[in-house]
């Protein structure tokens, strides 16, 4: 490296200013309590995003790691599914039976009293445990202000009864109360903060983590291995359970405590740091195993706008501090890619590891650095960036300086969380299926599921399964252009030759190989797309190219075609991914010759009978869409993950409308907002509708108010 930096300590983002942080002004202050973990299983994205909005807004001290939580807000109401999601998550307990659960334990370590159905005001009661005397807070109270007004007429109210037998009661800073969203909902409308007991769907107390599950070895013959699909060696084959901590629980250890450091997300403040306890690396930190420098000062050479003199020029969108991926221009390559690449191997633990807010913090720097045109050499640069902070900035320094990334380093040590991502990689599998697998069902490679639970697994999953290494095999670009043509032919030949047809996903973007292929089928007349999807299946399948159809929705079509409504319900035909009608298919060439199957490898030919077809599977998913929104669903499928996610945001946050791919509805109204002319007598454009689904597409850009960008410039990851 040319020069080497310290890293850095405390540093001031140059856009940060107060205003940025206004909420809506909200009569709920939670404020006193202790941090609130939100689970997110079974929870729409949007919906959980909201929630979680809604609860920062109310002065919730909001944490992404439980073991920080006192109360965790949950969908799930079964109890073996809580214990479940709290093991996952590297949090055992134990249940209890608390008598009062009037009272919690606060952020700052004190009772705090919640308001029960019998009192006569409306006060919150602190009951200071060191000094045993008491203090009522007002509603108005800002911790800011740090005031303490008393809300009743008497000054010294009663102390509360103990309990005789509190000697006996866990100490609650150590329990974890799961409750159920009404909690939140009817405290809102209340305007305090309600009791727990009639939410509560299980408490328990914080125990030491039990022994690990291993697969049950009762009445068993010798698994069968696998080595075509296993990717572990022969040691960890043989490993039921790991010699050492797992990363769930390294990541506990070196969790930094809520701390005045610390913003409500339970993430550090920007600029600021906070060292590990026992010095070992945390990939969560980022740099907690080094010798860190003093604050950066502001030098002369910083003009009247903060930014340093010898620093590159920063783009347009940097100095206007556009947060909105979709408005920036992000390229296929960046000039930063390793560094970027390290980055996202984090950002993947954080998900394996059920770390949601993690993976939209690191996404978001991850995205902001990939749109940054400049090669970086000073770590102020990455502290202009929206949504990069210090922490990021430290893991640039770390890398300046040695080359490496200690927490990546922990990362690809993790043997559990090795096992964690080969479950992952599994077609059909999840993250929390993944974990599931892992820590429920005691599995630890490939040949665990298959010898003890085989039955268990969806169609989808045993096809992951068996066609393991084949979907892990990426599909050039002439294949992909291949597999596009006899999907187009056969749409043709149920219907005319007036289909259109589109490769989205990677592949338009620009990437020279492709996980799966995706492809877009349309029709001017909408009739013709009813039930498409069926029949180019029957079509493939007739003359041999899918091997195994894995989904045939058609929600889109039951619908009748309409985008979804703006408040969907279980009868309104899908959400989100099953929004339009699509096929997931296994597909296979099905020409080959005699000398295919000679060529083909000892493996396959001893697995297969002579005549049995040798050439590859793939995934290919076949998306149907309707004409009058077909550009909302080329736009839905052709950018990156953070480009998609912010376009919502920014369809939701400046425009009022809820976007899909389905199309746009008004949030206020629910009606459906025509950006692509479909509807000629009231169209936008006077021209009637698109002739094209690039024409569609680009009209979506200009409704929405955002500049057109390449699917090249949409690679944010």
């Amino acid at each position: 490296m040319a020069s080497s930096f310290s890293p850095i300590e405390q540093l001031q983002s140059p856009h940060e200013s107060p205003d940025l942080a206004a909420t809506t002004p909200n009569t709920l202050d939670l404020s006193s309590l202790p941090p609130i973990f939100v689970s997110d299983t079974h929870f729409d994205p949007t919906a959980l995003h909201e929630l979680e909005d809604s609860l920062v807004n109310s002065g919730a001290a909001l944490t992404y790691d439980l073991n920080e939580a006192g109360i965790v807000i949950s969908i799930v109401a079964r109890k073996p599914r809580i214990l479940f999601d709290l093991k996952a998550r590297g949090v055992w307990t134990e249940e209890v039976v608390i008598g009062d659960e009037s009272e919690v334990v606060g952020r700052d370590g004190k009772r705090v009293k919640l308001e029960t159905e019998t009192s006569r005001r409306r006060e919150i009661v602190v009951i200071d445990d060191d000094h045993d005397d008491s203090s009522t807070a007002s509603e108005g109270e800002t911790e800011a202000e740090g005031v303490r007004e008393i809300a009743t007429s008497s000054r010294t109210p009663a102390k509360p009864a103990r309990s005789t037998a509190e000697h006996d009661t866990p100490s609650c800073e150590s329990l974890i109360r799961v409750v159920k969203v009404d909690w939140f909902e009817e405290s809102k409308r209340a305007g305090l903060p309600l009791p727990l007991q009639r939410f509560l769907t299980y408490q328990g107390r914080r125990v030491a983590k039990s022994a690990s599950v291993t697969p049950s070895t009762s009445n068993q013959t010798t698994p069968r291995k696998l080595t075509h699909f296993s990717k572990l060696s022969s040691q960890q084959r043989e490993r039921r359970t790991s010699p050492t901590a797992s990363i769930l629980e390294r990541a506990r250890e070196d969790a930094p405590t809520h701390s005045p450091r610390t913003d409500r997300f339970g993430k550090r403040k920007f600029g600021q740091h906070i060292s590990s306890s026992n010095g070992t690396a945390s990939w969560e930190a980022g740099s907690q195993h080094q010798q860190h420098a003093h604050l950066l000062h502001k030098t002369t050479s910083e003009d009247a706008s903060g930014v340093s003199s010898d620093l590159p020029e920063m783009p347009e969108w940097v100095k206007a501090g556009t947060k909105y991926a979709c408005q920036r221009l992000t390229p296929a390559y960046s000039p930063n890619d390793t560094f970027i690449s390290l980055l996202k191997k984090i950002k993947l633990a954080r998900l394996l590891t059920n770390d949601e807010i993690g993976v939209r913090a690191y996404s978001t720097s991850i995205a902001a650095l990939a749109a940054y045109p400049h090669k970086l050499s000073n770590p102020r640069e990455i502290l202009y960036l929206p949504g990069c902070d210090a922490k990021i900035a430290n893991l640039y320094v770390e890398w300046s300086n040695t080359g490496t990334i200690k927490a990546v380093e922990d990362i690809e040590a993790d043997e559990d969380l090795q096992v964690l991502r080969l479950f992952y990689e599994i077609w059909g599998v999840g993250a929390t299926t993944a974990r599931e697998f892992f820590y429920e069902r005691g599995w630890r490679d490939l040949d665990d599921i298959v010898e003890h639970g085989w039955k268990t697994l969806s169609r989808v999953q045993q096809i992951g399964v068996k066609f393991y290494d084949e979907f892990l095999d990426l599909i050039p670009r002439a294949e992909v252009e291949g597999i596009a043509k006899v999907v187009h032919r056969h749409a043709c030949k149920v219907r005319d030759d007036n289909v259109q047809s589109l490769v989205v996903g990677g592949y338009r973007r620009g990437k020279q190989a492709s996980g799966d292929v995706d492809i877009i089928v349309s029709h001017p007349d909408e009739k013709k797309t009813l039930g498409l999807v069926g029949d180019i299946v029957a079509s493939l399948e007739e003359e041999g190219w899918i091997t195994h159809t894995l989904l045939l929705s058609l929600n889109s079509t039951n619908r009748g075609q309409e985008t979804l409504p703006f408040r969907s319900g279980s009868g309104h035909g899908g959400h989100g991914f099953d929004t339009l009608d699509k096929a997931l298919v296994v597909w296979q060439d099905p020409h080959w010759t005699d000398d295919d199957c000679d060529a083909a490898s000892e493996n396959l030919k001893t697995e297969r009978d002579d005549k049995k077809n040798p050439n590859i599977h793939r995934r290919v998913d076949i998306i149907i869409s309707p004409w009058r929104t077909v550009g909302c669903a080329v736009l839905g499928w052709s950018a990156g993950t953070t480009f998609e996610r912010d376009l919502r945001r920014y369809a939701k946050d400046v425009k009022g409308w809820k976007f899909d791919s389905s199309g746009v509805r008004n949030r206020g109204n629910g009606e459906v907002v025509d950006l692509e002319g479909f509807h000629s007598y009231e169209g936008r454009y006077g021209k009637g509708r698109a002739e094209t689904m690039l024409q569609a597409e680009r009209r979506v850009f200009e409704g929405m108010g955002i500049e057109w960008r390449e699917p090249g410039e949409r690679c944010t990851g």
